[in-house]
């Protein structure tokens, strides 16, 4: 472990168990105990609490945020909000039990909005606190109050700076001219006994959705005097055919209040025909009023422009933007609009990382961002006049963060640990953790200790992995390898904690872990995440080959001779890549939702873009391209046992992929299984299904690597 790290756990140690011994933790596994020590394993990874979208209030005394808990007879999370009184600690007081999410405070710092359901509508709620001589009085506070009542569900929202106005976005039919309309096609629909639909164009579904028409449309309104909304916002984005936010992922990141709250700022993809091809994400501008259409800043940029942060005086817009048209993983740089005159200026061009997550300070001198750095993700300041960058938190991973006058409230997980919220100074010092979500469930439990080391991969150029090691380690012993090949491939695996591929769990079944960030991964450089487009099978392969050599010259605990390589997405497709050209080391393999034909994912995927960038063009122009690196090509010379899970809801690289390969291995008479999961999309997300999951990836480890 490097010092740094040792050092930081140690100040950052969980408190002492009390003398009196804590209430047992129930378990709904028959014959599994928390309360005994043991290694950790999935069972605890499902029932851990987590923590996420930390808000302070404007006083940065209070901190809001969600904490979702595992039901695990209902076989789902559920969502409460808490708030931590700062100035006096101990426990966060729950303030909404169940479903609530997107907590914000308001203006004045006396309540706190979120979204709930309705009736089954997702609509914005109030909840009030009474405020007595020494502050909010967390454990009194009235009744919610619900402040909006329209007929669809709130996707986004943002207050405005003044607390009179709210951001809105909605899923409608875009020839709609209000809400109830869309309400109304969608019923008649549900109840219409045909169930084909007809399309006209791409994206026919996305991610793990078929498309139903609609498109997030922003609006807003403002509160009347009783604290309510009207029934129906005014429409911002109108003749804009895309979506506010992003579809599937996007959020409140992508539009914002100016100070003054007169204008709305947004950035969006339009689709038209293109759009799954496309990554021109702009940035429009509009009267928030809705008087006059969106006007688009950046459409001399080609490639994406995204993530609105206007500065606290309304002179300046800072958002990111990349250059490369139809690349997803170029370096997004902060770029600086003077909103005056709409010249541009890149502030961090010497700072070779691509940074997210912005914010920005009181006076407009510093912005906060998080990015991928030397396989952690820290949070970072930047000032705004010169671009320098300085590290504020580093060894872990930063998740979410809010920032209130000198204070910031984060996220902050690692290899060892799941996210706890901490607060830091905006100088950097001063980093306190101040929840402890887990400490009960996570007393009893071992895990393995990890080193990153690093090594001459391809063409002598420094590469990083790390080593996790067995939970039961034990010097002198060797133990059986999980060799795991990250996904994206613009990737990392990083000093953070996982709730899918998460390596406590094999180092809890007695397994060493071995991750390598190959070429093409994050946080070493745009030149480094660049190089692996085109080259799939090639540098990244070496840098894998040389990092298992390094590995097992380095650290003598390792069983060269039990070893399984396991991947997910890019990792699956690199799996099925090696178990053509590289695979006397192994085994056994673990292939989850991989590319096993380079040439058909293209055809059946959703983001086209991300195929014609990583192939150089489409497969009618450039054929040689698709099948240089294909896996489909190797398989008469597949040789090792494999594992194949595949999701009927992946979108992104369909089912047909796994069920090929699995084909293949069977007819080749290897012996093979084949999970999948009809319910789940790219990743496993359901509680009784990640369970299984483990459970089913462990039974295959330890079949092939038993002595």
């Amino acid at each position: 472990m490097k010092p740094l790290l040792a050092a930081m756990l140690a100040t950052l140690a969980l408190p002492a168990v009390a003398a009196s011994a804590p209430a047992s933790i129930a378990s709904p596994f028959p014959g599994f105990d928390y309360d005994t020590p043991h290694p950790f394993n999935v069972r605890d990874l499902v029932m851990l609490n987590r923590v996420g979208d930390p808000q302070l209030s404007p006083d940065g005394r209070y901190a809001a945020f969600t904490l979702r808990s595992t039901d695990y007879a209902a076989n789902k999370g559920v969502t409460a909000l808490e708030v931590l009184d700062l100035s006096k600690g101990g426990q966060p007081v729950p303030v909404v039990a169940k479903g609530a999410s997107s907590p914000s405070w308001s203006a004045d710092g006396r309540s706190l909005y979120y979204v709930a359901a309705a009736d089954g509508v997702s609509q914005l709620w109030r909840l009030d606190f009474a405020k007595g001589k020494g502050g909010l009085d967390l454990a009194v506070a009235k009744a919610p109050v619900q402040v909006s009542h329209g007929p669809l569900d709130i996707q986004d929202y943002k207050l405005s700076p003044d607390g009179k106005s709210v951001l809105l976005s909605y899923a409608v039919f875009t020839d709609c001219g209000d809400l109830a309309c869309t309400k109304s096609r969608q019923d008649k629909r549900a109840a219409d006994k045909a169930t084909g639909t007809l399309y006209h164009k791409l994206f026919v579904r996305h991610w793990d959705t078929w498309s139903d028409g609609t498109r997030n449309q922003l609006y807003v309104a403002r509160f009347g005097a009783d604290g309510q909304l009207p029934p129906e916002p005014t429409l911002l984005s109108r003749s804009i055919d895309g979506d506010v936010p992003s579809k599937p992922f996007g959020d409140a990141s992508e539009f914002a209040f100016s100070p003054d709250g007169r204008t709305v700022y947004f950035d969006v993809r339009v689709a038209g025909r293109s759009e799954p091809w496309s990554t021109n994400f702009d940035l429009y501008k509009v009267p928030a009023d809705g008087s006059s259409a969106p006007v688009n800043l950046t459409a001399a940029n080609k490639a994406w422009d995204a993530y609105p942060v206007p500065s606290p005086d309304g002179r300046t817009l800072y958002y990111l933007a990349m250059k490369t048209p139809g690349f997803e993983a170029d370096r997004f740089g902060i770029m600086a609009m003077d909103l005056a005159t709409g010249a541009t200026r890149e502030i961090d061009p010497q700072w070779d990382r691509s940074p997210g997550g912005m914010d920005i300070s009181a006076d407009g001198k510093t912005l906060f961002v998080t990015a991928d750095d030397e396989g952690q993700h820290p949070l970072f300041a930047v000032d705004t006049a010169s671009g320098k960058v300085r590290q504020l938190v580093g060894d872990g991973e930063v998740g979410g963060y809010s920032v209130a006058g000198t204070r910031v409230l984060l996220s902050r997980d690692d290899l060892k640990r799941p996210a706890d919220l901490y607060t830091v100074d905006t100088s950097g010092k001063g980093l306190e953790q101040v929840t402890h979500v887990n400490a009960d469930r996570l007393k009893n439990v071992q895990e393995g200790d990890f080193q990153f080391f690093t090594f001459k991969g391809w063409n002598d150029e420094t590469v990083q992995g790390y080593v996790v090691k067995p939970a039961n380690f034990q010097a002198g012993k060797k133990y059986p390898v999980a060799f795991i090949i990250h996904g994206g491939p613009q990737g990392a695996m990083t000093n953070s904690w996982s709730y899918r591929w998460n390596p406590q769990t094999y180092a809890g079944q007695g397994f060493a872990v071995v991750t390598v960030n190959f070429h093409g991964s994050t946080g070493y450089g745009q030149k480094f995440t660049d190089s692996i487009s085109g080259d799939w099978g090639g540098k990244p392969l070496e840098d894998l080959k040389l990092g298992w050599k390094a590995a097992l010259a380095k650290y003598d605990f390792l069983d060269a001779g039990r070893a399984c390589a396991l991947g997910a997405s890019y990792g699956g497709y690199m799996t099925y890549w090696i178990a053509g050209v590289w695979n006397a080391p192994w085994k056994c393999f673990v292939d989850h939702d991989g590319v096993f034909d380079s040439r058909m994912m293209y055809y059946a995927t959703d983001e086209l873009w991300f195929e014609e960038r990583e192939n150089g063009g489409t497969p009618y122009e450039h054929p040689q391209n698709y099948e240089r690196f294909n896996p489909l090509n190797h398989v008469k010379d597949w040789r090792v046992p494999m594992l194949v899970v595949h999701s009927g809801h992946d979108f992104r690289i369909p089912l047909s992929q796994g069920l090929g390969a699995f084909t293949a291995l069977q007819r080749r008479g290897i012996p093979s299984e084949f999970l999948t999961f009809p319910d789940e999309n790219h990743w496993v997300l359901k509680p009784h299904n990640s369970v299984m999951w483990h459970d089913a990836v462990n039974a295959w480890l330890e079949k092939w690597t038993g002595k």
